[in-house]
Formats: structure tokens, sequence, C-alpha cells
């Protein structure tokens, strides 16, 4: 209690400062209690997604998610904004595609969309997990659009799996290629049935962390769910995504356009089943927050960190969140880390299966103790 009391109270202090040097910044308001609504006063509809500040403006990009005046998602919704308080509907700058052969036509699954500027083309790309039309989560692919506008339009340039025919990085020599997707079909069997199989066991533990999903998926490529882009601070940019059926991560690097990936790439947590990654960095260390696979329901968040973003990560104990359910991260799933002005905020969703459009929307601090772990404190309404 006393360690959440001390950094509620930082949160406070940052708030006071940022009111008397509001000729140096401006002070924004957070508020995790109301609806958010747009200046036209219909309810956001922007999930799983991510911000892009762009001098002064900030752009939230984020699934337009059925519910409210469609069944099927429209594509990616942008909205916005100078001061976190008024919110412009931009409206979809990526569209479902109404040629019934499009890979995305209509029935396809748009999820966890980022966009990133590059300096180098000026060019606004847009990456995201797409499964194909009809098909449920069977294809796992990342796609990826560019622009000339922040709010589009975005053509797609591709949708495919990762760095096919390649091998990670960190995969020892002696454990590539000792699985096929014939020898993983017979000790493993459909995966559409893993209860009457024998999955969950140790040696299917040992066998993924050994590579087997990543030798099964080889050829083909690599298996991209839930993910987010990150730009380092010497403009590299890297696609961190769910892989090998949503049990391992996977960080890969984009080439200098960011629409593509330079084949580098490292596996991380084999077996771990993590999905909703969101990634920062703090004094020269990488930090991400994952969640697990339990569907629309929330659960705790799990984090670790590393020197280099390709090199070994730690895997901490517990939680990055403190307070009231922070077991369950407040009821949410984290999505993005923002930096705005320099300060770090985490993105959230608190999903409602029943209808995704009502889903709500945490934004939280990310605050450091006086070791620098990272912690997430819930906090109603702050600046």
């Amino acid at each position: 209690m006393k360690k959440l009391l001390l950094l509620l109270a930082l949160v406070v202090i940052g708030a006071t400062a940022s009111a008397q040097n509001r000729h140096q910044r401006p002070s924004y308001k957070f508020d995790n209690v109301n609806v958010m609504v747009d200046t036209d006063g219909q309810r956001i509809n922007c999930h799983g997604g991510g911000l892009l500040q762009r001098d002064s403006v900030i752009y939230w990009y984020g699934e337009q998610r059925p519910g409210f005046d469609s069944k099927m998602q429209k594509g990616v919704a942008c909205y916005s904004t100078t001061d976190f308080k008024r919110w412009k509907n931009e409206g979809i700058v990526f569209e479902i595609s109404d040629d019934p052969d499009s890979p995305i036509g209509k029935g396809c699954i748009i999820e966890r969309p980022k966009v990133v500027y590059n300096p180098k083309t000026g060019k606004y790309v847009l990456w995201f997990h797409h499964e194909l039309p009809g098909r449920g989560y069977e294809a796992a692919h990342a796609g990826v659009a560019v622009s000339d506008s922040p709010t589009g339009p975005f053509k797609l340039v591709r949708t495919a799996r990762v760095n096919p025919g390649v091998w990670p990085m960190n995969m020892p020599v002696e454990n590539r290629g000792k699985w096929t997707v014939e020898s993983y079909n017979k000790v493993y069997g459909d995966l559409a049935d893993p209860q009457d199989n024998k999955w969950w066991t140790d040696q299917f533990y040992a066998d993924v962390n050994s590579g087997m999903f990543n030798d099964r998926d080889h050829e083909g490529g690599q298996m991209a769910r839930d993910m987010t882009i990150f730009v380092d601070d010497d403009g590299k940019a890297y696609h961190i995504y769910s892989s090998e059926e949503n049990l391992t991560l996977n960080i890969a690097e984009l080439n200098d356009e960011y629409t593509d990936h330079t084949g580098k790439y490292i596996t991380l947590a084999p077996a771990g089943h993590n999905e909703a990654p969101v990634i920062f960095k703090n004094k020269g260390k990488y930090w991400m927050v994952c969640s697990g696979c339990t569907g629309w329901a929330p659960n705790q968040a799990r984090y670790m960190c590393a020197d280099d973003i390709l090199g070994e990560w730690t895997i901490m104990e517990g939680t990055p969140c403190i307070g009231d359910k922070a077991e369950l991260t407040f009821m949410g799933q984290g999505t993005f880390a923002a930096n705005i002005d320099g300060k770090l905020v985490f993105m959230a969703d608190i999903w409602t299966p029943r209808c995704l459009a009502d889903s709500r929307y945490l934004w939280l601090p990310i605050l450091f103790d006086q070791n620098d772990i990272p912690v997430i404190p819930y906090v109603p309404q702050w600046n």
C-alpha cells in the first residue's frame, strides 16, 4: 500500500508540475471512468491499437469492431486530438474490400493495427494481424499497408506469414530441421483437437523449447497474431508478435522502409503462452508487458526485460500492475505503450465479448521505482 501511495503521489506531482509549466508543454487529462466519445458525441470505436504523434497532433489507430452500426469490421479506424479531450473521427483509413477475391475482403479479421512514420520515405506504414475471410484464425498472417497521409487511405502491400525459410538467430544449429509438418502431425496430431493428442506434456514443452513449431512452419513462414511495432532510438523498427500457436513470441527486425523483414529475428519465451505484447524503453533497457492467453477474459499481465532488443530477455517475477484488480490487469489487456512528450502511457482494452464495439479503454501511467523497474498503477483520472 505504501508503494502504491508513493507512486500515486508521483502522478499528482507530475500533474502539478505540468500545470505549472503549461507554457512549456500541454497538460493532458486521461479519464478511465467515463465512456469515451468523439467530437460528434459518438462512442469511440478504436480497439487493440496505438498512437502516433506528429507535431502537435496525436493519431489513434485501432480496430473498428462490429456492434454499433455494422455486423462486420469495416477496417482500421483513426481518431485525432491535440489535447486528449476532443477526439475527431478521421474515419476508416484502411478499408475492408468489396472484392470477394481480395485477402482483405468482407469477413476478414484485422487486429492490433499499429502505424509508424518513416522519415526516410515520408510514408506512414500500417502493420496488423490479419486473418483471411472465412478461415477463422487459421492463416495467422501479418499485413502491411502504406499511405502518404496519417489519415489514409492506406493501400495494402502484402499479407503473409513471416520470415519463410529463415531460422531465428537464437535457434541452435543442431535443433534446425528436426521437424516437418508430417512428423509433427504424426506425433502431435490435429491441432483442432489438442485434448486428444500429446499436447501439454513435459515432452511437448521440451519439443516447443527446442524449436518444433518453428521447424514445422519453416518453409511457409512463421505464424503472426497479436503484435506491435517498436521504433528504436536509432530509427530501426521491429515487429513483435505472438507465434507458434500463440505459445512463443518473435521479435523481427524490419527493413529501412519498415515494409518488410530483414530476416533477423529471435524467438522469445517458448511455450510461455504470451500475447498482446506492449514494448517500451527506459534508460537503455527494453521492457515488454504481455498477457496470458485466456481469450477475451482478463488475466494477470507478465513482463520481461533486455539490454538488447535482439538479445537475451529476462522474465520478471509477478506483474508490473499494482492496485485493486492488479492480478487481472484492472480487467484489461495491454495494447500499446505510448510515448507522449517523453511520458509513457500504458494503453489497454477492457473487452466486452457480447459487443466488442462497446469495449472500454484504459490509459495508465507507466512509472519507475527506485530500481528503475516499471510499475503500472490504476488511476481513475489523471494528468
